[in-house]
C-alpha cells in the first residue's frame, strides 16, 4: 500500500517545540487534565517508539504494551532523545509494507493502516498541546488536520461524543464556523480555547 501521508511535517513541528522548553516549565499542566508537562513528553517519547515498531512490527519480546507514563520517567537526555525518536517513527511510516497488513501498538491490535492514522493523530493533538502548554504558535498542515478529522470524527459519532478510552477523552462542542484545527482538538475532548492559569483563555478567529 502506498502511504497516504508523510508524518515528517508533524513530527518536525513537535521536536521543533522542545527546545523553547526551559526545565522550569516541565511541573506545568498541559491540555491533558492528568498531565503535567513532563508527563506529556514523556508519552510523546514513549508512543513514538511504540508506533515506530508499529510500523515495522516488530516489538520487544512479549509484545508491545502500553507504557507507563509518568513524569518522573522523562530521560534527562530528552531533548535529544524525543527528536530522535520522532524521526524514527516518521522514517517507518514511509515505508509501505507498514501500511499492509495487521499491526499493534500498546497491546491493541489494528490495520497498520489504522495505526498509522493514530499515530498521525497523536503526534498532532499532542504538538498542539505541547505549544498550548508553553505559550507557542502551532499551525498544522491542512493535509494532517483532514487527515486527523478523517480518522477522529467518525470514532467520536461511533462512541456518541463519550471518547474512546485509551486515546481522548468526551467531545468538546465548538461553533459550527470554528477553525479545522479547533474542531480536531474539540474532538479529540480538548477546549481550543484552553491556556495554562493565569492566562486568558486563547480566542481565535472562524475560518472564512
Amino acid at each position: 500500500m502506498t502511504p497516504t501521508t508523510d508524518h515528517g511535517p508533524a513530527t518536525r513541528r513537535l521536536a521543533g517545540l522542545l527546545a523553547a522548553i526551559p526545565d522550569s516549565a516541565l511541573a506545568m499542566p498541559t491540555p491533558c487534565a492528568d498531565m503535567n508537562l513532563a508527563a506529556l513528553l514523556d508519552h510523546v517519547h514513549g508512543l513514538s517508539i511504540a508506533f515506530t515498531e508499529a510500523a515495522a512490527k516488530k516489538w520487544p519480546e512479549g509484545g508491545s504494551r502500553r507504557p507507563d507514563v509518568d513524569a518522573a520517567n522523562l530521560a534527562p537526555g530528552w531533548r535529544v532523545e524525543i527528536p530522535e525518536a520522532l524521526d524514527g517513527l516518521a522514517a517507518a511510516w514511509r515505508d509501505p509494507a507498514a501500511w499492509e497488513g495487521m499491526t499493534e501498538a500498546g497491546g491493541v491490535q489494528m490495520p497498520g493502516e489504522v495505526a498509522a492514522n493514530v499515530a498521525l493523530n497523536e503526534i498532532v493533538v499532542h504538538g498542539w498541546d505541547v505549544a498550548r502548554a508553553t505559550g507557542q504558535s502551532y499551525e498544522a498542515g491542512a493535509d494532517e488536520i483532514e487527515a486527523c478529522l478523517a480518522f477522529v470524527g467518525p470514532s467520536v459519532e461511533e462512541s456518541g461524543g463519550a471518547g474512546i478510552e485509551g486515546l481522548f477523552g468526551p467531545a468538546v462542542a465548538v461553533p459550527a464556523d470554528a477553525e479545522p484545527l479547533d474542531r480536531l482538538i474539540a474532538l479529540t475532548g480538548r477546549d481550543p480555547g484552553w491556556a495554562p492559569p493565569n492566562q486568558s483563555p486563547v480566542r481565535r478567529t472562524p475560518a472564512p
